[in-house]
């Protein structure tokens, strides 16, 4: 139900202003929820280890119970006592695969490598603690972004942050989106400008002491990875029904636009005819193609677009797929999500 007032607060996201991070970490505190931009797109936050403000979270975006949350922290220490990553814990994890496996090493490899940064890693979850019921693993991330840095500090809580939009809508990258899903829901809004990547963060798989996993792709790309700690498996996949998910974007359908997203795979001649065939049947098109545009900049506009089609009311968006290497492998991983129907011309 939207039946809060919510209040809104701009920032300046290279210096936060003090009051506005203060009222903001109260929020938090208490059990509320905020949304704040990020590197990667606009957060909902919640103190992560307080039972009701997590479920909170799920309730105001309509969020499957078993999808978990990134858990962001300012330091790999602020997860000492949640994530196994330590070759010298005194405490028991649930498995001993880590211990052997080289867990410890390639966290801190990617850690010094991409940290503070749009990375989040997927590890043992600590059995002391017992905050997820069945879960053995957990989802944490260190962001770059001033605000929910700031945000993190003045709170003295790890923030648990999926996007701050309805589940299955595309990602806000402003908070103007965040406005138009959860005004009235939430406690508070602060607008840092533009999110600065437009994706959600890569996610990286390192919990079972087997060869890495890339879950999620984002602006750190499967190159980046395997530059860094060598081998780093990918494959599409789909997490089955009775299954829980390791990491968000795995099991249930994002991204999604109003209307029903056509992914064309083919030359940019065969997406313009894809396009031109749906508006000789009167029908009004959306038309998502790279242009000129370098596919960072994709990236960067990608949810804004398709948010920017469904204010237009268009019946139909064709999107032109783009080659599967570097930030080219996170845009078709939203866009396959996103889609209604891929086609090969």
């Amino acid at each position: 139900m939207k039946n809060l007032k919510t209040i809104h607060a701009a920032v300046d996201p290279s210096n936060p202003d003090d009051a506005v991070i203060g009222q903001a970490a109260e929020i938090i505190r208490r059990g509320g929820l905020v949304a704040f931009p990020t590197e990667t797109v606009y957060g909902l936050g919640a103190d992560a280890q307080n039972p009701e403000a997590v479920s909170r979270v799920y309730q105001v975006k309509g969020r499957p119970s078993d999808n978990p949350l990134i858990w962001h922290g300012n330091s790999l220490t602020d997860f000492e006592c949640i994530a196994d990553f330590s070759t010298d814990r005194t405490c028991e994890p649930l498995s001993d695969a880590w211990a052997t496996s080289g867990i410890a090493s390639n966290v801190q490899k990617l850690a010094k490598a991409f940290w503070p940064g749009p990375l989040t890693m997927v590890l043992p979850l600590l059995s002391e603690a017992g905050l997820i019921p069945c879960q053995k693993t957990i989802a944490i991330r260190v962001p770059s972004h001033p605000i929910i840095r700031a945000l993190i500090a003045a709170s003295g809580c790890v923030i648990a942050a999926p996007s701050a939009n309805l589940s299955g809508r595309p990602s806000p990258t402003t908070a103007k989106h965040v406005i138009e899903d959860l005004n009235g829901a939430i406690e508070m809004i602060i607008d840092g400008g533009p999110a600065q990547n437009g994706l959600e963060s890569t996610v990286i798989d390192l919990s079972n002491g087997k060869v890495p996993q890339l879950l999620r792709p984002g602006a750190i790309t499967l190159e980046m990875l395997q530059d860094v700690i060598g081998e780093v498996a990918f494959s599409e996949f789909k997490v089955s029904e009775d299954a829980a998910p390791l990491s968000p974007g795995m099991k249930y359908r994002h991204y999604a636009p109003k209307a029903p997203l056509i992914l064309v795979i083919g030359s940019p001649e065969a997406v313009s005819a894809k396009a031109k065939a749906f508006t000789t049947e009167g029908k009004a098109v959306g038309l998502l193609t790279t242009s000129n545009d370098t596919l960072e900049t994709v990236a960067q506009s990608l949810f804004g677009r398709l948010r920017q089609f469904d204010e237009m009311g268009v019946d139909v968006i064709v999107a032109e797929g783009v080659k599967e290497e570097g930030i080219g492998l996170a845009i078709m991983n939203r866009l396959k999500k996103a889609a209604a129907e891929v086609i090969y011309l």
